[in-house]
């Protein structure tokens, strides 16, 4: 009886020592469009000054103001029928990290309005995370 007990546990350190577990997570992160410029870091939002809207990568989705409050939806409205997003200008938000980007659009729309919106330029702003960028790593460049 003892010599039994011995081999099931030998048995059972081996196949214990032998098994392996496997966890697999799928998780549903957006990717940049294409339309959109490589950013250097995780970027979850883009503005877009010449819509005066946010594209939310994750969601896949963008957020513009209409009717007193923030919509949300996968294309824009009828009065940007005409926008071409590979030809707008598109700010890479290194600076906010949140839910709701929109919290600093006086502060996005003050910061990148430009007179003339035909003007095609990209701009990336460097942040340091903590919620405010600092002012420096800006790059125009025409597309």
């Amino acid at each position: 009886m003892k010599t039994l007990k011995i081999i099931v546990l030998a048995i059972g350190i081996f196949l214990g020592s032998n098994a392996q577990a496997q966890l697999s997570v799928n998780v549903n992160i957006g990717t940049r469009p294409d339309w959109a410029p490589a950013a250097p870091v995780e970027v979850n939002y883009y503005y877009l000054p010449d819509v005066d809207s946010y594209y939310d990568v994750r969601e896949s989705q963008y957020i513009y103001y209409g009717g007193g409050r923030w919509i949300h939806s996968r294309t824009l409205p009828v009065r940007y029928r005409n926008y071409d997003p590979y030809h707008g200008r598109t700010i890479v938000l290194t600076d906010y990290h949140g839910k709701t980007p929109y919290v600093l659009h006086k502060s996005h729309k003050t910061k990148y309005y430009v007179a003339s919106p035909r003007k095609v330029v990209v701009v990336k702003e460097k942040g340091h995370g903590n919620g405010h960028g600092n002012g420096k790593g800006k790059g125009h460049g025409k597309h």
